[in-house]
């Protein structure tokens, strides 16, 4: 059933009122002047801002990071995961973890720690167990995409990972608008079907403002809606490597693709992935996949 069409089944049941009312309240929220996440940290910002600045020098992210003592563990663990320590060459300082990493992975990574403290915060609470849901798949997506787009050795690895944490956004943005209406939020299917139909316009509302690459953005907001495959792209798009690692975190048995219905999906074609490809994507990159996930979660 479609999103639309299951929404207005909905509206027939008991919870019509409530949903008509949270339907009225989000449009209302998305069309305002500053639509924020709540509790989202200031630290996050601040890095952002700070790394925009090309000339910027370690020692100064270094500075604005230790500021957060948790965040600068959080950098700690990413530089020596096996994703980015292949040689399992450990780091033990901050300075030499940035260094490691580099800017983008470290703003990328100071984003996906904030979303992720984000659940301590008073306003969240009675809805840890939604968000860690959302959350975990976030950081799975984006381990995945990141192996994804480094196995094709793309140079957008880096924003691979951030698009696959922001995509969460939006779905976080519409939980605590549901969370709002306990009708709605106890009943799984209605949920899920409210955050279907927002999450998409949410993140984009709520990102926008954030200053990302246009690739960025569209990966992280409109991932699931593919250009005309009969005009692909010479190497695919960010988004179509986000679509494709959609496909492939629901993958248990990379051994079992031959013959797989998600493989002809425009994506794939774009990015010249097959059955063998996406196996060894899987296989080679499962260490890889599980410390970005560990280190992002």
């Amino acid at each position: 059933m479609a999103t639309s069409e299951a929404l207005a089944a909905v509206s027939l049941q008991p919870i019509g009122p409530a949903l008509a009312e949270f339907t009225h309240a989000i449009a209302q929220d998305l069309a305002g002047a500053t639509p924020e996440l709540p509790s989202f940290p200031d630290v996050a910002l601040r890095v952002r801002k700070a790394l925009a600045n090309d000339d910027i020098a370690v020692d100064d992210v270094v500075r604005i990071v230790s500021a957060e003592p948790s965040l600068a563990v959080r950098l700690l663990q990413l530089a020596n995961s096996v994703a980015l320590n292949p040689a399992g060459r450990r780091v033990i300082t901050l300075r030499a973890a940035i260094s490691r990493i580099g800017f983008n992975l470290a703003r990328s990574a100071t984003i996906a720690f904030a979303m992720s403290q984000m659940r301590r915060a008073e306003s969240w609470r009675g809805l840890e167990t939604h968000f860690q849901a959302i959350w975990e798949a976030s950081a799975r997506l984006a381990a995945t995409g990141y192996a994804v787009a480094h196995h094709l050795r793309r140079a957008d690895a880096d924003q691979a990972l951030l698009a696959g944490m922001l995509n969460s956004v939006g779905r976080l943005f519409v939980l605590t608008r549901v969370s709002r209406f306990p009708s709605l939020l106890a009943d799984a299917a209605v949920r899920g079907e409210i955050e279907n139909a927002w999450h998409a316009r949410a993140a984009r509302v709520l990102l926008v403002r954030w200053e990302l690459p246009d690739e960025v953005l569209a990966a992280a907001c409109d991932f699931t809606l593919t250009p005309d495959p009969v005009e692909p792209k010479a190497d695919g798009s960010l988004a179509d490597v986000l679509l494709a690692a959609r496909y492939l975190v629901n993958v248990d048995d990379p051994a079992g693709l031959a013959g797989a219905a998600f493989l002809a999906a425009a994506p794939f074609a774009r990015l010249r992935l097959d059955a063998r490809d996406v196996g060894e994507i899987l296989t080679v990159s499962a260490a890889e996949i599980a410390s970005l996930h560990a280190a992002l979660a």
